[in-house]
């Protein structure tokens, strides 16, 4: 049996101000569908380094965070064309940064 799952705008709100409180940076870059919209967590650290991370499905059922794409500094522009492609195929995502060092620990 599948747990309850929070609904997007109140797991994103977490996210955000559990880094503030760190005395890291977090915003909110795209909104999609309020209580059942996917997330998607852009980490970087002093705005570089960008790496995607998306809840994937397990062979087990479950779910688990994982980096989907990661920038690459030799191609510039790759990074947001994933991210805007994405906002296309699926208009319900949130898209929320944190800018912070270690910033997957906020979604493990």
């Amino acid at each position: 049996m599948e747990a309850a799952r929070l609904p997007a705008h109140v797991e994103v709100s977490g996210l955000v101000r559990q880094v503030q409180a760190a005395g890291g940076f977090a915003t909110v870059l795209h909104k999609g569908e309020r209580d059942a919209g996917t997330i998607m967590v852009v980490t970087c650290e002093k705005g570089r380094n960008n790496r995607a991370w998306e809840r994937m499905p397990q062979a087990d059922g479950t779910c688990k965070w994982t980096c989907t794409q990661q920038e690459d500094a030799e191609i510039y522009g790759k990074f947001t064309e994933f991210v805007n492609r994405r906002i296309r195929q699926d208009p319900d995502l949130w898209i929320v940064e944190l800018d912070i060092a270690d910033a997957e620990r906020f979604i493990g």
